[in-house]
């Protein structure tokens, strides 16, 4: 049985690269653009309140407390703020978030959702404009800061919308949606350039 095993096998498997939902798509850049952000790690995270500050601690930031806010750890880790004991942590440097939290003995709990989402940037003048044609939110500067985050409508899906500057907003979207959102937003970017 072994003898047979061993004649059946390719002398070498090739590696293999998952694919991504938006591979090939072109990006549309210009004074107002949208690019499709690389992989990164992603944590949904719910805890009570008394287990905030040792989370905090193990993530290397202060998990926002108040409605639309968060917190960054100035390299590439974020925690949005998505209800009371609720929050979706980003890591762009693709950090084991789920290790970090492994350790807290506090109540939490903590599952990896990396793979789970997509991340578009819309940027440029007249971002707000862009992803306000599928959005219903006020997303003026006076309603929605820097800052600011929350999970919201694009057309017909939900988002998790965060601003990341005063004319740049990064949609986190499930997977199986990333085609529509980001034709919604190319279309919207269009009209908003016109």
């Amino acid at each position: 049985m072994g003898e047979i095993a061993k004649t059946m096998l390719p002398a070498s498997i090739p590696a293999l690269r998952r694919a991504g939902p938006l591979d090939g798509r072109v990006a549309v850049s210009g004074a107002l653009s949208l690019t499709v952000l690389p992989p990164a790690s992603r944590l949904s995270l719910r805890a009570p309140a008394g287990s905030v500050a040792d989370l905090s601690a193990a993530l290397g930031l202060d998990l926002p407390q108040a409605p639309k806010t968060s917190a960054s750890d100035g390299n590439g880790r974020f925690a949005l703020w998505l209800g009371p004991d609720e929050w979706l942590v980003i890591d762009e440097t693709s950090g084991d978030l789920v290790a970090a939290c492994r350790a807290v003995p506090a109540l939490h709990s903590a599952v990896d959702i990396s793979h789970r989402n997509v991340g578009l940037l819309v940027s440029g003048q007249g971002a707000a404009d862009a992803v306000n044609a599928g959005c219903p939110q006020d997303l003026s500067l006076e309603s929605f800061p820097v800052g600011a985050c929350s999970r919201t409508v694009l057309g017909k899906i939900e988002i998790v919308l965060h601003r990341l500057g005063e004319d740049a907003f990064r949609v986190e979207c499930w997977r199986s949606f990333a085609g529509y959102a980001q034709a919604f937003l190319a279309e919207a970017i269009a009209d908003a350039s016109a």
